[in-house]
């Protein structure tokens, strides 16, 4: 949300895609992830949500986007951004890479953590927001292992 903020006033309009990638394990649905961006969004005039199942270049091409924002939050990430935004402009060289670092307060959540957290019944209210608070609860009555 830090990175969908800031980038909101930097740009005239903001495409914020939800990758659904086949192959990795989500805790939420793909509907659940739109479901609670899209509340989260929802103050952000100039801030829509989408899924995408394809390259995020493609989709970018498609929807006349040159820009993608990626938010870093150490050098761990600049790293995999960095291999990823090369290969996205061999794909595409119209479209550039913007990186945006995040607030420091949030350099160390990592979705791996905070699901470990809940599934152990730990707080994790200061490290997400409500809606995202809520969806944890009742999947971690049934689903965090």
């Amino acid at each position: 949300m830090n990175i969908i903020e800031r980038a909101s006033r930097l740009f005239d309009s903001i495409d914020v895609v939800i990758a659904n990638n086949v192959s990795k394990s989500y805790l939420f649905s793909c509907e659940e992830r739109l479901g609670m961006l899209r509340e989260l969004a929802s103050p952000f005039r100039n801030v829509t949500v989408h899924v995408c199942e394809k390259l995020i270049v493609e989709y970018a091409r498609e929807n006349g986007a040159n820009i993608l924002i990626r938010g870093i939050r150490n050098t761990i990430d600049f790293s995999y951004e960095f291999d990823l935004a090369l290969m996205n402009r061999n794909l595409d060289s119209s479209i550039e890479t913007v990186f945006i670092p995040t607030d420091q307060r949030y350099i160390t959540f990592k979705s791996s953590a905070i699901k470990e957290l809940a599934s152990f019944g730990g707080d994790v209210s200061e490290m997400v927001p409500e809606c995202v608070k809520r969806m944890i609860d009742i999947k971690s009555k049934s689903v965090i292992r």
